[in-house]
């Protein structure tokens, strides 16, 4: 999975869109390494979209949401192929990375340099990205589609895959709204871009942070998060 930027080097300091996350290992989860602007990220912000688009998360097994989520009838000649993991490595984790690599500053003892796209294709790049990723938010709400592939083992501080699907189940309204919320922020980049506004993309890219990390934490590794609330 491509990282997102470099992490500073000695004598530079670097800033982008967001934190640099290292590749993950095969067999392991999604949890990410956290530093940089993740670091900043608060829980409490991540909670107030959560409950936003939710109104409180229902246990596993509560049958309200899933009714709720199963009310509008989805097309049935829509199937998924692939596993909500799947669609993380290979096409939102890619299409975000390609948006936070896009835009940033670079700072050394001599000089500071800013990225942005300059000429008319590097523009043309960016916007396939986040065309990309507001197009992922649609796919992970077609139904049904498991967590991870088959034998996939729970990374460190993550819920098993059976409890992720349970989880999703049970709060399929709060996951498809956290879904539209990054279908959202995406297309708010797309319109940065439109613009060929760099540091409007910056920003966005903030937002685009915390709409992935909101559903992470409530779906993939809530423990984590109630840890770091406590402390």
């Amino acid at each position: 999975m491509p990282s997102c930027g470099l992490p500073p080097t000695d004598g530079n300091q670097s800033t982008h869109m967001r934190a640099y996350r290292a590749p993950l290992e095969p067999g392991r989860g999604l949890a990410p390494l956290l530093g940089g602007f993740r670091a900043a990220l608060t829980v409490a912000c991540v909670a107030s979209i959560a409950l936003g688009c939710s109104g409180g998360l229902s246990p596993a097994g509560s049958s309200a949401n899933v009714a709720a989520g199963n009310a509008g009838a989805q097309n049935p000649r829509l199937v998924p192929t692939a596993t909500i993991r799947e669609l993380m490595d290979d096409v939102v984790d890619p299409s975000a990375d390609g948006l936070w690599g896009s835009v940033g500053v670079v700072r050394t003892r001599s000089s500071t340099i800013h990225r942005a796209p300059r000429t008319a294709e590097e523009w043309a790049s960016v916007r396939r990205q986040a065309i990309t990723l507001a197009e992922s938010a649609n796919l992970l709400i077609i139904e049904p589609r498991r967590a991870t592939p088959k034998g996939t083992l729970a990374g460190e501080g993550e819920l098993s895959p059976e409890e992720i699907d349970e989880r999703i189940a049970a709060n399929r309204v709060a996951f498809e709204e956290l879904a539209v919320n990054l279908r959202n922020v995406a297309q708010k980049a797309l319109e940065a871009i439109d613009r060929r506004n760099s540091e409007e993309l910056l920003e966005v890219g903030g937002e685009i942070d915390v709409a992935c990390e909101a559903c992470h934490t409530i779906f993939w590794y809530p423990d984590q998060a109630a840890r770091k609330s406590s402390k």
